[in-house]
């Protein structure tokens, strides 16, 4: 599946590019392109005027400012204070003043505090608590301890000036909460500058100086990190607008897969990611690409190989990411290896010893004279380009609409129509004269789209030609597709009798079966000769089906593949 993108613009000065950008790549996901564009008058006040206006909105809509956070720093601060005095009680400095009474005050540990000093000085303790002891000593002289620090204010003082500032911070608040019914408007003014800037960046061309320029980022990420994103950009010195990506923006391709068809991406990147609004072929691919490869290694014994080689190369640092497909690849040669009763080239369905229930589900004998495997691969092939043909009616459905997309409808309904009427004919599901009238309204239908409103915007007499052009195409091409199935049978049956050749090769040399130096070279060829076998299966089984999925698959499907990797920037 292609995960949906959001484009993102951002617009900053030249000189904030490079902390800009690391804290981008601290984000982890926007895939970023960038140019420069002259700055002057007319684009450094709108900057300056959305900037403006965001921060207006943001202090609304937060409820708080630079202003107000340093009344709450000043009412923290006083809050301490009072918090420190109440110890203290209230008293009134001015009048022991007037009497020359000098008070000093004191805090020491409980550990410190000599309980003799109150027999040498007029002391008296005020409270004690967590280890520690206050006092005051009137007038006290050469006292071995040295006082607190003179207090600012006295208690009634600290809680005036801290009821007083509360009183403005809660005015500041009303003031910002009463300016909400505001927020559409500036809202509607940003988006405006906005606007006007990017139109007008966009008719500007020409590069200025580096430090006289601005800078214009166009990146993309997922719309499922819309939520967090948005809020970490409005941190950023920038101005920055987002909107869906579309299809002429050009957005990286990110695929989002579950953990098995993700396996198989990295056949998908071998041809080329989709564009935006193509379709995922890694779905198909992970099926058919597994079903292929099975079928043209053909042999049980090979398949285990195969899971035990992927199991081995989770070891490898440099294979690690491939060892989960390779055994997948495995387990699938297994079971079709079974089915085709194949094991390191000895034909199982004749063995006395493998049970009946196993004997009945492996493929074997003849279809209408023809060996059951090649007309398997045959019936496999048609139901690939079917699915292909439908895929390419679905998708071009939904990007040129349905009158869009006639002619295509008219190709899907006369040859998957025509392949599921037959199937239906075949098996006596449908009565003869029900079938012929079918056949006639499918070819009726499909003649129109194909000939007449194969492009509704056209001449018919030119869309009569392109018809009969498309049809020549078709047909010389299409039975040429359904026979390239033929090499799933092809490369199995040639890969099962070379490892039946081995085997034979390797019985000769047992002569009577006693034992001695044949049994050496009896193991000897097998293991050669199988690992020889194993590695011409293996190529052949990738390189062919991948073969009939980027070809055949592709082709009628009308996959293009030319969407661009998506690459976010990283710390």
């Amino acid at each position: 599946m292609i995960e949906k993108m959001t484009r993102y613009d951002f617009i900053l000065p030249a000189s904030a590019k490079d902390g800009f950008l690391e804290k981008l790549a601290s984000l982890g996901v926007m895939d970023i392109t960038r140019s420069l564009k002259p700055v002057d008058a007319h684009s450094s006040q709108l900057l300056s005027d959305i900037q403006d206006l965001k921060a207006e909105v943001k202090r609304i809509e937060k409820g708080t400012d630079a202003n107000l956070r340093a009344l709450w720093e000043e009412k923290d601060r006083l809050d301490k204070e009072i918090s420190s005095l109440e110890v203290w009680g209230r008293y009134d400095s001015a009048k022991l003043n007037s009497l020359g009474l000098k008070v000093a005050f004191y805090c020491v540990s409980e550990k410190k505090f000599d309980p003799s000093w109150e027999a040498d000085y007029v002391l008296q303790e005020v409270e004690r608590q967590k280890g520690k002891v206050w006092f005051v000593v009137v007038n006290p002289g050469d006292f071995p301890v040295t006082p607190l620090p003179p207090f600012q204010h006295s208690l009634d003082e600290a809680e005036t000036l801290a009821a007083a500032l509360q009183e403005k911070i809660d005015a500041y608040k009303a003031d910002l909460l009463a300016r909400r019914p505001e927020l559409p408007a500036l809202r509607g003014q940003i988006a405006a500058k906005e606007s006007e800037l990017n139109l007008y960046l966009a008719g500007v061309s020409g590069e200025g100086a580096a430090d006289n320029s601005l800078v214009v980022f166009e990146g993309f990420a997922p719309s499922t990190e819309d939520e967090r994103l948005k809020p970490a950009f409005d941190e950023l010195p920038c101005v920055w607008l987002s909107a869906n990506a579309t299809v002429e923006d050009n957005p990286p391709i990110k695929l989002k897969n579950n953990k098995f068809v993700g396996l198989f991406e990295v056949l998908t990147d071998m041809y080329g990611k989709p564009d935006y609004n193509e379709f995922d072929p890694t779905p198909y691919i992970s099926i058919f690409f597994l079903l292929f490869f099975a079928m043209c290694m053909g042999d049980a014994g090979y398949g285990l190989l195969l899971i035990i080689g992927g199991i081995l190369l989770r070891r490898v640092p440099s294979f690690k990411s491939l060892a989960p497909l390779v055994s997948v690849l495995g387990v699938g040669t297994f079971v079709i290896g079974i089915l085709m009763h194949t094991f390191f080239g000895v034909d199982i369905s004749t063995l006395p010893w493998i049970p009946s229930w196993l004997k009945s589900i492996m493929i074997t004998g003849t279809i209408a004279g023809f060996e059951a495997q090649m007309v398997l691969s045959l019936i496999i092939g048609v139901i690939h380009l079917c699915l292909a043909m439908i895929v390419k009616t679905v998708y071009a459905t939904k990007n040129k609409g349905f009158l869009g997309s006639l002619g295509v409808w008219g190709w899907t309904l006369l040859i998957v129509g025509g392949v599921v009427v037959g199937a239906l004919a075949v098996g006596k599901l449908l009565p003869p004269a029900v079938t012929k009238w079918v056949i006639i309204g499918l070819g009726v239908i499909s003649a129109l789209g194909i000939f007449l409103f194969n492009d509704i915007h056209r001449n018919p007499l030119k869309n009569i030609g392109s018809g009969l052009w498309e049809t020549y195409n078709t047909v010389t091409g299409l039975l040429g597709d359904v026979l390239s199935y033929l090499r799933l049978y092809a490369l199995g049956l040639a890969g099962g009798m070379l490892g039946k050749a081995f085997n034979d090769i390797a019985s000769m040399t047992l002569g009577d079966g006693s034992f001695g130096v044949g049994w050496f070279f009896f193991a000897l060829i097998l293991v050669i000769g199988h690992a020889l076998n194993l590695a011409m299966c293996c190529l052949g089984a990738f390189v062919h089906p991948l073969r009939l999925n980027f070809l055949e698959f592709f082709k009628n499907s009308g996959y293009d593949g030319k969407g661009r990797s998506y690459q976010p920037l990283k710390d």
